[in-house]
């Protein structure tokens, strides 16, 4: 399978030379003097996230350092990165982020260092299709990244803004004519014509509702799986502020007390989070359904309440329990976003 093959991944129209098989030798030649002339690229930190990324990128420009974008455009077969994937690589060697599994991040931001040197941008190819018989992808497929040198730092901004903001966004790549642009959001990453879409969403933000040790916990292994969390009680009179919950707000209801519950759950209905999630059994929710009712929200709204909570059910400790729910709003996040995507249309 080929994945948004576009006619720019495969010429050289921007300055970069893809050497045949045969002459690994001249690519070994050029690996020694690079190495001489440039920095051993180092791990600034690890990341896969996109905002942190392009938030690594925006310091290094704003420090007054040269960076480029580098961002997988083409995947040949299987690939443990999706479409739009990010490095940022700085001029002196620093980089972050993941275009694969961790096996060409170092080849890709040595191929970004010689792109800063001459000021062009270019496409690296990797593993299945590549030239460079000597880097092998495990999963035995292929990927093309554009190594973009960014010259402008204003689109970036506009798209950390928004994201800090809790808006999504997207960027647009013209390898033609080397540009990057701030673009509406569009739900579908990849070629556009001549350009490359990427597309970004605010981080996931969880709100656990309880005083409990089941929202201790999750909080915990939440945060560790790199989400916001936020906790509140209603018995403390802890409420989220209007407007709080967004699309892109998953919220947890770990009570046992339906009474307690109530303030949140309305609040959530009358919003439009992605996961609605409540602890209890069966007889439980019945009787919170019924409350609802009378409380005058509707069926469709009813059913959008994930009951009993959790990926797997009856989880009878803590742990378990943290785990069941986090890994149901991981999935249910990943489902709506690939749900989007093959409608065209943004979450």
């Amino acid at each position: 399978m080929t994945v948004a093959t576009h006619p720019s991944t495969n010429n050289n129209e921007q300055g970069r030379e893809f050497l045949p098989m045969a002459n690994k030798s001249r690519r070994q030649a050029d690996l020694e003097i690079a190495a001489e002339a440039f920095p051993v690229p180092v791990k600034a930190f690890s990341t896969d996230a996109a905002v942190d990324v392009l938030r690594f990128a925006l310091r290094t420009a704003q420090a007054g350092r040269q960076v480029a974008l580098c961002t997988l455009v083409d995947i040949r077969g299987g690939s443990s990165r999706s479409l739009g994937a990010h490095m940022a690589v700085s001029d002196e060697g620093f980089y972050c982020g993941y275009v694969s599994g961790g096996c060409t991040e170092a080849a890709v931001a040595a191929e970004a260092l010689q792109a800063l040197s001459k000021g062009h941008d270019r496409f690296v190819m990797l593993g299945q299709g590549s030239p460079f018989f000597d880097i092998v992808l495990p999963c035995g497929g292929g990927v093309t990244v554009a190594v973009h040198v960014l010259r402008d730092i204003h689109p970036v901004r506009a798209v950390v803004e928004r994201l800090r903001s809790r808006r999504g966004a997207g960027l647009s790549y013209v390898p033609g004519t080397q540009s990057l642009s701030a673009s509406p959001e569009k739900a579908r990453v990849g070629w556009e014509g001549a350009a490359f879409l990427t597309t970004y969403r605010p981080s996931v933000r969880i709100l656990l509702s309880g005083r409990t040790l089941e929202v201790d916990v999750a909080a915990k292994i939440a945060r560790a799986a790199g989400y916001e969390v936020m906790c509140c009680d209603a018995l403390c009179g802890d409420m989220p502020e209007e407007g709080f919950i967004d699309d892109d707000t998953a919220i947890a209801l770990l009570q046992h007390d339906l009474d307690l519950e109530m303030p949140v759950l309305q609040a959530a209905l009358h919003a439009n989070p992605f996961y609605v999630g409540a602890l209890g059994s069966s007889r439980t929710h019945e009787r919170r359904v019924q409350r609802l009712r009378e409380l005058g929200h509707s069926q469709a709204a009813i059913d959008r309440i994930k009951a009993p909570i959790g990926l797997f059910g009856r989880a009878r400790d803590a742990q378990s329990l943290a785990l069941s729910v986090t890994a149901d709003i991981a999935a249910c996040r990943q489902v709506l976003l690939a749900e989007a995507s093959m409608q065209g249309t943004p979450r």
